[in-house]
C-alpha cells in the first residue's frame, strides 16, 4: 500500500505545469515500457486516446510465455472489475429502455438475499448494498472458482455470506453486487449476459475484441497471465459463470479506451445517465471512480483477476483517455498510471532504475538522521534497521529502501530515488520530476 504522503506528494507533483500542449514523447514513453520489460516488471498491453482517435499503443512481453508469443494491438486480456462499468453502462441502458428502476428493490429478484426487500438497484450499483463480497472469502473462493456455478448457486452462495450493514448507511466494495445486476440484466432482457453485453454495447460500437464468457484461447490472440514466485507461473482461471458482470469480460486497451469515450460523449446512454453514474458517494460512483491527478479530474475503474490487472481512465475535459492491460505485474499499476498521464500532459517521468547495490551495513550509518528543508513540506527521518535503510515522514509509516548504487536508493512504489551525499550531509530527493535537496540536523 503506497505511503500517504508520499502517494499525494506524487500526485501533487505529476501536473504542476498545465499549459504545455504539444505531442507526447512518444519514443521515451516506449523506452518506458522497455525498460519495465526487459527488468520482468510488466507484460501487457496500452492504448492512449485523444478526441476519439487512438494516438499511441505499445505492447510489450509474452501473451504466452511458453512459447515467447509476442502479444499484438489486438491480443485480448481479462479485465477484470472493469467490467463493472460495462455492466452499470448495461444497467442504465435497461433503466432508458423502461426496463428497470434505480429505486426499485431487488426483493423480487433474489428474495432469498438479506434486507432485499430494503436493497435497490441504485445501492447495487454504488456498493451500498451491505450485501457481503463472496471473492472476501479467500479460501473458500479459491476451492471453487475455476469451477462454474449455476445462476442458483451462486444466488445461494451470495445470500450464505448475508449483510455486512444496513443497506444505504455506507459504502463497502462488494463484488457481489455486480453479479446480481448480471443476473437482472439477463432477466429484463431475456438474454444471456453475453448476449446483452453484445447487443447493446460492443456490435454498436464495433468493439471486435471485447467479449465476455469462453476460456482463454491462446489461438484466439488472447493472453494468460502470470504471478512471479522463483519465476514467471501461469495462472489459473476463474471460471466466467462465478463473476459475471462482476469481472468476467475480456478486452484490449484499444476497444476499452474508446467505449470509455463513446460512454462519455453520449454516444450509448443520455447525458443525464452518465451525470447519474458519476455521481461519487462515499467514494463511489456508478460502475466507476473518480480519480484526480493533481488538477485533472479522470473517472474509470481499475481491474485485477488472476494475475491480470487492468487501468481505464477517461479525461472529460481534455477527451484523452488511456488503458493498461497486464498479463504479468512485479510493479505498482499506479505508478504506470501515473506515467502514461504526465506523458498524455507533456510531463516529465524518469524512466526507472532497476539496478541492484549490496552495501555493507556500516556504510548505511553514515546515511542515519533527521533531513528537512525549507522548501519541502515534511521532515524524513532516515533509520538502520540491520542491513535494511528505511524512510519515514513525519506522521507516516516506514518505506523501505532498496540501494541501486553507493549511496543511492530507491523506492518504487512511490516513485522515489534518494541520492545521499554525506560529506554535505545532504539528501537529493526526486519523485515525479521535482528534486528537493535535504540536509540532515547536526
Amino acid at each position: 500500500m503506497l505511503r500517504r504522503f508520499f502517494y499525494s506528494f506524487l500526485t501533487f507533483v505529476i501536473l504542476v505545469q498545465t499549459g504545455r500542449t504539444q505531442g507526447i514523447d512518444t519514443t521515451r514513453l516506449s523506452e518506458y515500457f522497455d525498460t519495465l520489460a526487459a527488468n520482468n516488471k510488466f507484460m501487457g498491453s496500452v492504448a492512449l486516446l485523444k478526441e476519439g482517435q487512438i494516438i499511441y499503443t505499445k505492447q510489450v512481453g509474452f501473451a504466452e510465455l511458453e512459447t515467447k508469443k509476442e502479444p499484438n494491438n489486438n491480443t485480448k486480456y481479462r479485465i477484470g472489475s472493469v467490467s463493472k462499468l460495462f455492466t452499470a453502462t448495461l444497467i442504465f441502458k435497461a433503466i432508458e429502455e423502461g426496463k428497470v428502476s434505480l429505486n426499485e428493490t431487488i426483493y423480487n429478484y433474489f428474495p432469498s438475499i438479506e434486507n432485499s426487500e430494503q436493497i435497490t438497484i441504485s445501492n447495487l450499483l454504488n456498493h451500498r448494498s451491505g450485501i457481503h463480497n463472496y471473492t472476501d472469502d479467500k479460501d473458500e473462493f479459491l476451492s471453487y472458482h475455476t469451477n462454474s456455478k449455476t445462476k442458483t448457486e451462486m444466488v445461494a452462495l451470495i445470500a450464505q455470506g448475508g449483510s455486512d450493514f444496513v443497506p444505504n448507511t455506507k459504502a463497502a466494495y462488494s463484488n457481489s453486487n455486480y453479479v446480481l445486476l448480471s443476473y437482472i440484466l439477463e432477466e429484463v432482457f431475456q438474454s444471456s449476459f453475453s448476449t446483452v453485453l453484445k447487443e447493446h454495447i460492443t456490435e454498436p460500437l464495433h468493439l471486435v475484441n471485447t467479449f465476455f464468457g469462453t476460456p482463454i484461447n491462446i489461438n484466439n490472440n488472447e493472453s494468460y497471465a502470470y504471478t512471479l514466485g522463483r519465476e514467471w507461473m501461469k495462472m489459473d482461471e476463474t471460471h466466467s459463470s462465478i463473476d459475471l458482470g462482476a469481472g468476467g469480460i475480456t478486452s484490449t486497451p484499444t476497444d476499452l479506451v474508446l467505449f470509455a469515450h463513446a460512454l462519455f460523449n453520449h454516444k450509448i446512454l443520455s447525458e443525464q445517465s452518465l451525470e447519474t453514474m458519476k455521481t461519487i458517494q462515499d467514494g463511489f460512483g456508478m460502475g466507476l471512480f473518480k480519480t484526480l491527478y493533481y488538477n485533472k479530474v479522470s473517472y474509470g475503474h481499475n481491474g485485477e483477476i488472476d494475475g491480470f490487472q487492468t487501468a481505464l481512465r477517461y479525461f472529460e475535459d481534455s477527451k484523452y483517455a488511456f488503458a493498461i492491460t497486464a498479463n504479468a505485474m512485479d510493479y505498482s499499476l499506479n505508478l504506470i498510471s501515473v506515467t502514461i498521464v504526465n506523458a498524455l500532459f507533456n510531463q516529465h517521468f524518469d524512466i526507472p532504475d532497476f539496478r541492484t547495490y549490496n552495501p555493507k551495513p556500516s556504510d548505511l550509518n553514515q546515511y542515519v538522521g533527521v533531513y528537512s528543508s525549507e522548501t519541502f513540506p515534511v521532515e524524513l527521518m532516515v533509520i538502520k534497521r540491520g542491513k535494511q535503510l528505511e524512510i519515514q515522514a513525519t506522521g507516516d509509516s516506514k518505506m523501505n529502501l532498496q540501494a541501486t548504487a553507493k549511496g543511492e536508493f530507491k523506492y518504487d512504489l512511490a516513485g522515489i530515488q534518494i541520492k545521499f551525499i554525506p560529506e554535505k550531509g545532504q539528501m537529493i530527493l526526486k519523485q515525479g520530476g521535482k528534486v528537493s535537496t535535504l540536509t540532515k540536523a547536526n
